[in-house]
């Protein structure tokens, strides 16, 4: 009895433990997107005191530590993301957000630190499709970048807004194609295959397609998430996205609404509220007063119940 007790303990701690890491990195994000650069590297150095596992968030806080314009400390993250697995060169080199870096004489370098290490780890990749997608992946999250940063800056009833909208879903349809054609050829490619970002761009152009594209892959993603090909917790995102889709409420809470009236967010109809939080913590997402803040809702569990039956006679609308 104390041994099983022992590891419920110790199960419970350790749970708690990635959640407050996640949570953390949840407020550091906001901070980003926020322009507070100085309170997002405090967050992230804050997550990293209790854990340096994930390459992308290593990766992000060496951005805003860049922009924060202190190098030193964005160097050593971005040295870490390295050694964690991040393999995106050309978005390291390209991306802007590092620019205070590129004429430090560390630059240099790391940037061939960087090229060797992602030789020697993707030797046995197939690099022209880990090519395609990373393109791919590129042109998902730029346009959606400047989506967002276009809503934040005129709104989201805005003629820039709605044009870009227009332009991102062109490029949604574009991707699609390229996406689905190699599912169909190659299957959920591992990242043992094509390596962490360009088998996260499988996920993401399926996420960011119609209804039917969804439901025709979710089966797929679920088997390559059984073999380690796909992570639980995207797949969480796409079962939300599905469930809303056929008329069911959301399992996870990951999928936020917009009321234009009001011109606020709010959780879309979501399925047993109370234990939102223990679903989310077996597919590896921090609990949903976290992860919701970076749309400004305070999550209230009773006051949300309440709203519910509004809420999904509003979704229906």
């Amino acid at each position: 009895m104390k041994a099983t007790l022992t590891t419920i303990l110790l199960f419970l701690f350790t749970l708690s433990f990635s959640q407050n890491y996640k949570a953390l990195v949840v407020e550091a994000d906001a901070f980003y997107k926020n322009k507070e650069y100085k309170k997002s590297v405090e967050k992230y150095a804050e997550a990293f005191s209790i854990e340096q596992k994930s390459p992308e968030d290593l990766y992000n806080a060496a951005c805003s530590a860049a922009l924060l314009g202190n190098t030193k400390i964005a160097f050593q993250w971005l040295q870490l993301a390295l050694n964690r697995g991040w393999s995106n060169v050309n978005h390291l080199t390209t991306d802007s957000d590092l620019k205070s870096l590129h004429n430090d004489k560390k630059w240099p370098q790391l940037v061939s630190d960087m090229q060797k290490v992602v030789d020697a780890r993707e030797a046995k990749y197939d690099k022209p499709l880990q090519a395609k997608l990373l393109a791919l992946f590129e042109e998902d999250q730029t346009i959606r970048r400047e989506y967002i940063k276009a809503q934040k800056d005129y709104g989201n009833q805005s003629k820039i807004v709605d044009s870009l909208g227009k332009v991102m879903m062109h490029k949604d349809s574009i991707n699609l194609g390229k996406v689905t054609e190699i599912l169909d050829k190659y299957g959920w490619v591992g990242v043992d295959k094509v390596g962490g970002q360009a088998n996260q761009t499988l996920f993401l152009v399926i996420q960011h397609s119609d209804l039917k594209t969804q439901q025709k892959y979710l089966p797929m993603m679920r088997e390559a998430v059984k073999n380690n090909n796909a992570s639980s917790s995207s797949l969480a995102l796409l079962e939300d996205r599905v469930a809303l889709g056929e008329g069911k409420k959301q399992i996870y809470g990951s999928q936020i609404g917009y009321d234009n009236e009001t011109n606020t967010e709010y959780v879309l109809p979501l399925e047993d509220p109370d234990n939102v939080d223990k679903r989310r913590a077996t597919v590896g997402l921090g609990p949903l007063a976290d992860y919701v803040k970076r749309w400004n809702i305070i999550w209230n569990i009773e006051e949300y119940k309440k709203q519910l039956p509004e809420i999904e006679a509003k979704s229906k609308r």
